[in-house]
């Protein structure tokens, strides 16, 4: 089929190359032009596993290109609608203008039957608004049709998350896009047993909120409880395993440690709950507002063992950082616990160095205050205390014993709770975790 994509960030980029990868033919429109140049170079501005290969591989095949003239894309049969809905002016609402700019831009150039999907995440009642635009502005009238197919991706593993997804969700407005999709996702759907989900619109403009709110939840419930175990001497990792054995809860999405962040799940909460006060869910809100609430309190959590490791406060102590992105696989800092974690430490009087494996050059542009190492080494030299606040793999599983001679003190706080405490101690390092003795 032949696939346009609108918008190639995080979210284009990777779908464009992974339908590329199952054999549609693929147009990207970016209307940035270093963004769409680099793109058509094979390469993208951010960090993503495989993405790279897979642009390389198909804009030599011939079937990946870029543009930023989205005219170019009118003789495709599927147009996918990827842009970014950032915070708007409130805070906690959607900004919806890039999704109706692309569909202005777009409506105009559709002069035969063809089918848009929308992959942006969005508040329930914006697809409404947007057939409205494109009926008023494309020359193919009703013969333009609507669905939209929210993402669950993963970041640093879009590529991955697109080609092997745990489900594709369709929400359709016209009966007749059900085949299209179908042909659309094909190569993905078949010999596997990825379930198809084809539901109405409202639907699925709920099922991207609910779903994140739902792992926020699991997040800061098992960091509540962390609280809990330590008041009691419990373990909080050994509880999360023991109650995760049950199906009806699993264990996936409960890690105790500094809560989530980046620039999606925070960023969908708040709009998600944002949309429900608008619909009178006060239930909906109170619980979303107790669990933002506590994943807050994790930072500041964080931030009380590091001062009690430096005697009760962190002035004028040395601390190096391990970790400023949001998490691992990625060099996105947006609302990463780490950075933010550096960032107050260094506000509150302390000599903060951070390492980070792939986002310093975005650390430095979001924290230029904070000094920045070399290397993890690099980081920890002369340090009093350290923090593990993204669970990179080089961090959790660096060698205590050759490290030991490069503090002044062997102190280390494991906010992520990955670190083999025991080979730390026995390496006479001082380990300090929420939510475990």
């Amino acid at each position: 089929m032949r696939v346009s994509v609108i918008g190639c960030g995080h979210l284009g980029a990777a779908h464009a190359a992974s339908m590329a990868e199952i054999g549609h033919e693929v147009i990207g429109v970016e209307v940035d032009p270093e963004k769409a140049a680099l793109l058509s170079s094979g390469r993208a501005w951010f960090h993503e596993d495989d993405l790279d290969d897979l642009l390389a591989k198909h804009l030599a095949t011939g079937r990946l290109r870029f543009t930023t003239d989205v005219a170019a894309a009118a003789d495709a049969d599927v147009h996918f609608i990827g842009v970014g809905t950032p915070t708007g002016p409130d805070g906690r609402s959607y900004d919806l203008s890039q999704v109706f700019s692309a569909v202005r831009a777009l409506a105009p150039h559709l002069t035969r039957r063809c089918l848009i999907i929308g992959k942006s995440t969005v508040t329930v009642g914006t697809t409404a608004q947007v057939r409205a635009q494109v009926q008023a502005l494309a020359p193919a009238g009703a013969q333009v049709m609507l669905a939209w197919n929210p993402e669950f991706l993963q970041e640093g593993f879009a590529v991955r998350d697109t080609l092997r997804p745990d489900r594709i969700v369709v929400g359709i407005a016209d009966p007749e896009a059900e085949p299209i999709i179908r042909e659309l996702y094909g190569p993905i759907l078949a010999g596997t047993d990825v379930p198809l989900v084809v539901t109405d619109i409202a639907t699925t403009e709920l099922v991207k909120g609910s779903a994140n709110a739902f792992l926020a939840l699991k997040i800061s419930f098992i960091n509540a409880i962390a609280d809990l175990c330590e008041a009691t001497g419990a373990d909080v990792s050994v509880l999360a395993a023991a109650i995760g054995h049950d199906e009806r809860i699993g264990r996936k999405g409960m890690y105790p440690g500094l809560g989530y962040g980046g620039g999606c799940l925070p960023k969908d909460l708040r709009a998600f709950g944002a949309r429900a006060q608008e619909l009178g869910a006060d239930l909906v809100v109170d619980l979303l507002n107790t669990v933002e609430r506590a994943n807050d309190s994790r930072r500041d959590r964080v931030i009380d063992l590091v001062a009690q490791a430096c005697g009760g406060e962190v002035t004028a102590h040395r601390i190096a950082v391990w970790g400023a992105s949001f998490k691992p696989g990625t060099d996105d800092v947006r609302d990463s616990p780490a950075l933010d974690v550096a960032v107050r430490l260094q506000r509150a009087g302390a000599d903060v160095v951070v390492f980070d494996p792939e986002a310093m050059a975005n650390a430095k542009a979001e924290a230029p205050q904070l000094t920045y190492a070399a290397g993890a080494e690099d980081a920890i030299c002369a340090a009093e205390v350290v923090v593990l606040g993204t669970e990179w793999p080089v961090f959790a599983s660096a060698d205590p014993v050759a490290l030991a001679d490069l503090p002044v003190r062997r102190v280390l706080v494991d906010a992520r709770n990955v670190v083999d405490a025991q080979r730390w101690r026995a390496a006479d390092w001082e380990v300090l975790r929420v939510g475990r003795p």
